[in-house]
């Protein structure tokens, strides 16, 4: 059985990520509050997995789970995308007639902003988290109260599906990470359905700099999928740059890294690893 760490409690969108990259395994599934607890849990038990998302289509990049990554003994073994789908639940046998709070995260809360506009009964009280609040009406048995939150936490309390599909935005995607130890992180690893990489490097602030390791990527007929850059604390105008790759050919990506290498500094492959492909709307 796999043991994968998770953020949020059971029934969140991190385990239902879990669950669709490793469909049909028995997982058992370790919540933690924070990503830094799940990060340090990694540290402490080398055979545990993690899954951390990174990016989302509305909110942008999670930076600090890049700086957690960075710091981290991890490696990346893959990558899940999920659509984010929000419900409106309750207790079962409750019309939205008789719902007159509705909870969730603020980030939720804000993805379904015309569903809300549209109920100007409901009093909307923010939570720490969409399936914890599936879990506290149920435990509370609060009548009158609703929970926006996914399809999976609802059905896990024993929640009534009021409205599924209340998100404003229906091209809501989030991108997860799977990670392991570095020293385990090879067995988890299909070498030949590896076609994505995620490089981490650091450039001085000289004229060109990026470019030219762009340039060397390109010649490689090496896919830039993704760059973000963060300030280097304490080294004023240099930067870290996490660049994500796609590529056709193991031997076309490995001679690019020789030849970009020599460019940067502190130069390291977070991961390699099969692209997923984004669900369809």
């Amino acid at each position: 059985m796999k043991r994968i760490a998770i953020q949020g409690i059971a029934g969140c969108f991190h385990e239902t990520a879990a669950r669709r990259h490793f469909p049909g395994e028995e997982l058992g599934i370790i919540p933690c509050r924070s990503f830094d607890e799940l990060f340090g849990r990694m540290a402490d038990d080398p055979a545990l997995l993690g899954i951390a998302a990174i990016e989302n289509t509305i909110a942008g990049s999670l930076l600090p789970n890049h700086e957690l990554l960075r710091c981290s003994h991890t490696q990346i073994i893959g990558e899940e995308k999920l659509r984010i789908s929000h419900v409106a639940a309750a207790l079962p046998g409750q019309g939205l007639d008789r719902i007159r709070e509705i909870h969730s995260h603020p980030i939720a809360l804000m993805q379904c902003g015309e569903f809300l506009k549209g109920h100007p009964q409901l009093k909307v009280v923010e939570r720490d988290d969409t399936a914890g609040s599936a879990q506290e009406i149920a435990e509370c048995r609060l009548e009158g109260t609703a929970a926006i939150c996914g399809a999976d936490a609802a059905e896990l309390y024993g929640l009534e599906i009021l409205e599924r599909g209340i998100e404003t935005n229906k091209h809501n995607f989030t991108r997860f990470l799977i990670l392991a130890d570095e020293r385990l992180a090879p067995s988890y690893v299909d070498a030949q359905r590896t076609d994505k990489a995620s490089l981490l490097f650091t450039l001085a602030h000289t004229q060109g700099s990026l470019s030219k390791v762009l340039t060397v990527l390109s010649f490689y007929d090496i896919n830039l999928t993704k760059i973000q850059s963060l300030p280097i604390i304490g080294r004023e105008w240099e930067y870290r740059f996490y660049v994500d790759v796609a590529f056709g050919d193991p031997l076309r990506f490995r001679q690019a890294i020789d030849a970009a290498r020599p460019l940067t500094s502190d130069f390291r492959i977070l991961g390699q690893y099969a692209a997923c492909a984004t669900p369809a709307v």
